[in-house]
């Protein structure tokens, strides 16, 4: 057997086996010997066949498998032996298989294409700068956290006449274009100005305005239009008053406390101001440190300057997902792909390079972890602890155990990122609410 490489680029090559008849023959006549001592043809007892008879009604097919059977173990042998990173898999060169005689072919020529990446180090050193941003939360988002929960479990109420911060339900139709439609008006989402004049107003009031009155957005946002019903609305426009909805907002008390935080969890105002400010800072936490790791994992990955073999890569994932994708999903999902690999490969790279695993013990933990947020949020909370290693050992037995391998991978990002944190140059920021939104809009 002979095998060569020849790299077309940084990234790039083709691989080509020779075999003999010698590489081959052995394992065929073995495997023929095999067949005849338990194939059951007719005219002969069973095993009695004679070899040269089996190897006419299945020569062919035994050759093929114990040719293929060897292409992928040499193949394989090979490439763990190379420095460079294989990415994906081997692609056979194409018609090279059409053009084979089997029936009295004795030597055979391969090709395969493969991409890869050449064995890189990263170090770590302040040289490399990131930045770790802090979300603080301050007492105008606490104060207005505090209204919104107090009007969201506030007790509705159906008033004769409408004011201001209410929720009016009715009839709007546009004579123009004959359109007509049951809504739900929001009187804070349209400006003051047209909100003015369903004050005092009640049911069966008629509401005269014009659609010039209602702002960009607002279509949507205050009166739950869609793109398509907003067009639709044009001059003069009547809304009927049906009924008015108003939420008066709830009393400061220990029944709202116990509705939010649970029996006894805040007796006082100040404790539960402080419980509030201490929740908001626990959420902000996680988005911020989801939004640091993000962001590291893009200084490192353009640390790495790494230059993937993108049109094997296009190609292998087209054949790969034969059927299921189009070369233009490929292309259009190809820039999402190519980042998680890149940072796969980073990952990887510095868990071998600093001996960072992830442990069993670890995947647990951080799997009881998430079926508590879970829970938590769904509001069954602590009553099922005692269930949880079930819901645990399920989970990650889940989708053929793939469930497991995610959340392996997932904690060793974790310990990696942790890792790289104190190697680096890391700037720590304190930022407000506005500014980290405005950073995930960039």
């Amino acid at each position: 057997m002979e095998i060569t490489l020849d790299k077309h680029s940084a990234n790039q090559a083709s691989i080509k086996i020779k075999l003999t008849e010698a590489d081959y023959q052995p394992k065929v006549d073995a495997k023929l010997k095999d067949y005849a001592k338990k194939a059951n043809i007719r005219g002969f007892r069973p095993g009695k066949a004679p070899v040269s008879m089996v190897k006419n009604m299945y020569g062919t097919s035994i050759l093929v498998e114990e040719i293929n059977g060897i292409l992928g173990e040499s193949l394989n042998s090979y490439l763990k032996e190379q420095t460079f990173r294989v990415l994906g898999d081997p692609l056979p060169v194409e018609n090279v298989e059409d053009s084979i005689d089997w029936k009295t072919q004795k030597d055979f020529d391969f090709e395969y294409k493969i991409g890869f990446v050449e064995n890189f180090e990263l170090p770590l050193d302040k040289n490399i700068k990131a930045t770790k941003y802090s979300i603080k939360v301050d007492d105008k988002l606490v104060e207005e956290t505090i209204e919104n929960l107090k009007s969201q479990y506030g007790n509705s109420t159906n008033p004769e006449t409408a004011e201001a911060g209410d929720n009016v339900y009715g009839d709007l139709a546009a004579a123009e274009t004959s359109f007509n439609k049951a809504v739900s008006l929001d009187l804070t989402k349209i400006t003051k100005k047209l909100a003015g004049k369903f004050i005092g107003q009640g049911k069966d009031a008629v509401i005269e305005f014009e659609a010039k009155d209602v702002k960009k957005g607002q279509w949507e946002e205050a009166f739950g239009l869609s793109a398509e019903e907003a067009e639709a609305v044009q001059g003069a426009l009547t809304f009927t008053i049906k009924n008015v909805n108003r939420t008066e907002e709830a009393e400061l008390n220990q029944e709202f406390f116990d509705k939010i935080f649970g029996p006894d969890q805040v007796k006082t105002e100040e404790e539960f101001t402080a419980k509030v400010k201490e929740t908001l800072q626990g959420n902000y936490d996680k988005e911020s440190k989801v939004f640091t790791e993000e962001e590291l994992k893009k200084v490192l990955v353009d640390n790495a300057n790494l230059d993937l073999p993108e049109a094997f890569l296009k190609e292998w994932l087209f054949k790969a997902n034969e059927g299921k994708v189009t070369v233009e999903d490929v292309e259009k999902e190809f820039p999402i792909y190519a980042k998680q690999l890149i940072w796969s490969l980073v990952s990887n790279e510095l868990a071998k390079a600093h001996d960072i695993k992830a442990e069993h013990e670890d995947v647990i933990a951080k799997t009881k972890e998430m079926i508590r947020e879970q829970f938590a949020a769904s509001g069954l909370g602590s009553q099922m602890e005692d269930s949880m290693d079930m819901f645990v050992d399920n989970y990650l037995k889940g989708e053929e155990g793939q469930n497991y391998m995610n959340m392996l991978t997932s904690v060793q990002n974790e310990k990696v990122l942790s890792f790289v944190q104190d190697k680096i140059d890391l700037e720590e920021k304190d930022i407000s609410i506005d500014e980290f939104k405005e950073l995930l809009e960039n």
